[in-house]
C-alpha cells in the first residue's frame, strides 16, 4: 500500500475536525465572546503581557507544543503496528487534543491569565492544587531535562545543522525589535531569515568548516580530553552547558524580543518541512512496508501503552501548560482560542502523521523494519534516528541531496526542541514562583532566582545520572516516566475544565468523555509500569529512580482524581472561576 493513502485519510479527518468538530466546540460548548477583555490587554507589561496578531501566536504555540516528542512517541510506537498509530494520532487530535489545548487557553484567559496550576486552587481546593503544581513542575523538569538531551545529541550527531540553528538566534531579535519598535509586518523579515537558515544548512553539508563538530575539537571518538571524558561525553557536556545559558537569557527575555519571532521563524519552518515531507511523499510514492499490526509485538502490550508513548502528537498535558503559562497571556481577543489552541494541536497532529509515514515507508522491506524494531527497548532507541532518515529520504525525491536534506530535517526538529525548552524554563520559572507566593518565601517569586532555579535543576537531572548512555543519561533515563505523566497531567487538565464547564452552565460531555479515557489508560499504564516493571520486585527491570517518581506521581494523582470527582458530583455555581 502507499504511503499517500495514509497522508490522505489524516488529511480529510484533520480538514473536518477542524472544520466542523472545533466550530461545535467553540460555539456551543466555549461560547468565546469577541468582547471579552483579554489578560493580554488588561495587564499588558511588554514583558509576558503581549496583545499579539493570532498568526503570529498560533506560530508561538505551534512551535512550543511541537517539539521532539510528537515526532519521537509516533516513530516508537510503529512498532504495534502503522494502524493503531494512526487511529490514535487521528482521533485523539480531533476529539481530545482539540478540546484540551483551546479549552486550557480558554479557562485560563477567563481568570487572568492563571496557569491550570493556579486554576486548580479555585476548583478543587489548596491541597490538591499544591499536588497538581507538584505534579506540573515534575513534568516540566523531565520536559527540560530529555529535550536538552535530545537536542545535545542531535548536534553531535548532525554537526552541519549547529550553525543553522544558532544564526536563529540573532536573526529573531532583529525582526522583534523591527516590528515591535517600528511597527513593521513580521512575515517578510521570518521568511528572510528562513532562507538564511536554510542557505546556511545547505553550506555547512558541503563545507565541514561551517560544521561546529565539538567530539572533533576534543580529539575525536575515543580521545581523552583534559576534564578526564571522552571526547563525545565532553561534546556531550559542553553542549549542555551551552544550551542552559541560553535557555536562561532566553527565559527572562520580554516575549517579543526572541520567543515570539523566533517561533514565528520556526512555524514557517514547520510549514515549510511538512509541505517538503507531504509532497516528496506525493513524488516518491512510497510504499508501506511496516507491518499494520506487528503480531511480534509480544514483550509490551500495546493496550495500554501506546496511549502513552504517543503523547504529543494526539493529546499532551504538556500543550496545557503552555496554553495556561505563556499564550493565554498573549492572546488579543478571545475568538483566536479556536485557531490558536485547536488547530495549532491539528499542526501537531499532521507532524505527528508525517512521523508515522517517514518511519514506516523507510525500509524497503518489512524483515528489515521488525529487524529494527525486534522489540519496545530497540524502538525506544532507533525511532528518532529513522524518522531522521526517513524525512531525509521523502526530501530526497525532490531532488534535494540526502546530506542537505537530513541536515534541513535536524533543523527543524532541534529548532522546535528548543522551542519547547526555553518555553518550558519559562513555564518552570512561573511554577517555582506560584510555589514561593504560596509559602511566602520570597526570593523565589523572583525572577532571576526562580530562573536559575529551573536552570540548574535541569542541568543536574540531564547530567548527573548514569545509564546505559554513559554520562549525561539523565534525559534518557526519565523518558519512560514522561509518557505517563504527560498525560495524566492532560486527564486532571480536562478534568478541571469539565468542572469549569459545569459551573458555567455549558455541556461538559467533550471534555468529560476523553478526560475518562485518558485517565482510564494512563493510571492502568502507570500500574503496570510503576509496580510490576519499575518496582525493586521487579528483578531485573526494577529502576529505583523511575519507580520513586512514578510512585510519587501516581499517589497524587488519584487524590487529585478523587478530590475533583467529589467536587464534579457537587451541584452549585462558583462564580470565582470565571470573571464574566
Amino acid at each position: 500500500m502507499s504511503g499517500i493513502w495514509l497522508a490522505l485519510v489524516g488529511g480529510i479527518v484533520f480538514f473536518f475536525g477542524y472544520r466542523f468538530y472545533s466550530k461545535f466546540i467553540a460555539d456551543r460548548i466555549y461560547r468565546l465572546d469577541p468582547e471579552f477583555v483579554t489578560p493580554a490587554h488588561q495587564y499588558k507589561d511588554g514583558v509576558d503581557f503581549v496583545p499579539t496578531n493570532k498568526w503570529v501566536l498560533w506560530g508561538h504555540h505551534f512551535t512550543s507544543v511541537a517539539g521532539a516528542a510528537p515526532i519521537v512517541g509516533p516513530a516508537i510506537a510503529v512498532y504495534w503496528g502503522w494502524l493503531p498509530a494512526l487511529l490514535w494520532v487521528l482521533l485523539g487530535t480531533v476529539f481530545a487534543a482539540g478540546v484540551h489545548d483551546s479549552g486550557t487557553l480558554l479557562m485560563s484567559v477567563r481568570n487572568k491569565g492563571q496557569s491550570v496550576g493556579t486554576l486548580a486552587n479555585k476548583l478543587i481546593g489548596q491541597r490538591a492544587k499544591i499536588l497538581f503544581l507538584f505534579i506540573i513542575l515534575l513534568l516540566v523538569l523531565m520536559v527540560n531535562a530529555v529535550f536538552a538531551w535530545v537536542i545535545a545529541n542531535l548536534f553531535i550527531s548532525n554537526p552541519s545543522s549547529v550553525v543553522a540553528v544558532f544564526i536563529q538566534i540573532p536573526l529573531a531579535i532583529w525582526i522583534g525589535y523591527s516590528v515591535y519598535k517600528r511597527k513593521g509586518s513580521m512575515l517578510v523579515p521570518s521568511l528572510i531569515a528562513l532562507a538564511v537558515m536554510y542557505f546556511t544548512a545547505i553550506l555547512a553539508s558541503y563545507f565541514p568548516v561551517l560544521q561546529i563538530d565539538l567530539v572533533q575539537m576534543f580529539g575525536g571518538e575515543g580521545a581523552t580530553t583534559f576534564i578526564g571524558m571522552n571526547a563525545t561525553a565532553t561534546a556531550f557536556f559542553a553542549w549542555i552547558i551551552i544550551l542552559m545559558v541560553y535557555v536562561y537569557i532566553a527565559s527572562t527575555l520580554p516575549v517579543w524580543k526572541l520567543l515570539q519571532p523566533r517561533d514565528y521563524i520556526n512555524s514557517h519552518q514547520l510549514i515549510v518541512g511538512l509541505a517538503l515531507l507531504y509532497i516528496g511523499l506525493l513524488v516518491t510514492n512510497p510504499e508501506v512496508t511496516a507491518p499494520v499490526t506487528n503480531s511480534g509485538a509480544d514483550d509490551k502490550s500495546w493496550f495500554p501503552l501506546l496511549f502513552i508513548t504517543i503523547a504529543c502528537g494526539a493529546i499532551s498535558g504538556f500543550h496545557g501548560l503552555v496554553s495556561s503559562g505563556t499564550t493565554s497571556k498573549q492572546l488579543n481577543n478571545e475568538k483566536d482560542v479556536r485557531f490558536v489552541g485547536y488547530l495549532g494541536a491539528i499542526g501537531e497532529g499532521a507532524l505527528a502523521l508525517v512521523a508515522i509515514i517517514a518511519v514506516v515507508t523507510f525500509f524497503p522491506t518489512t524483515g528489515e523494519f521488525t529487524s529494527t524494531y525486534s522489540g519496545f527497548t530497540a524502538a525506544n532507541g532507533a525511532g528518532l534516528g529513522v524518522f531522521v532518515q526517513g524525512a531525509g529520504q521523502l526530501i530526497n525525491g525532490l531532488g534535494i541531496p540526502v546530506e542537505v536534506a537530513t541536515t534541513i530535517v535536524a533543523v527543524i526538529v532541534v529548532s522546535f526542541a528548543a522551542t519547547t525548552l526555553d518555553s518550558s524554563v519559562r513555564l518552570m520559572r512561573y511554577i517555582i514562583a506560584e510555589l514561593g507566593t504560596e509559602y511566602k518565601i520570597k526570593p523565589i517569586t523572583k525572577m532571576h532566582v526562580a530562573t536559575t532555579i529551573a536552570v540548574v535543576s535541569s542541568a543536574a537531572l540531564t547530567l548527573i545520572p548514569e545509564g546505559p548512555n554513559g554520562f549525561g543519561s539523565g534525559g534518557y533515563l526519565l523518558w519512560p516516566l514522561f509518557g505517563t505523566s504527560n498525560q495524566l497531567l492532560a486527564g486532571i487538565s480536562l478534568l478541571l475544565l469539565a468542572i469549569w464547564l459545569k459551573r458555567r452552565g455549558s455541556n461538559y460531555w467533550p471534555a468529560l468523555i476523553p478526560m475518562v479515557f485518558l485517565l482510564v489508560m494512563t493510571l492502568y499504564a502507570m500500574i503496570i509500569q510503576v509496580f510490576t516493571e519499575w518496582a525493586p520486585w521487579a528483578g531485573e527491570t526494577s529502576d529505583w529512580l523511575l519507580f520513586t517518581f512514578g510512585a510519587i506521581v501516581f499517589i497524587f494523582a488519584i487524590w487529585i482524581v478523587l478530590t475533583a470527582f467529589s467536587i464534579f458530583n457537587k451541584e452549585g455555581d462558583n462564580p470565582e472561576v470565571d470573571n464574566k
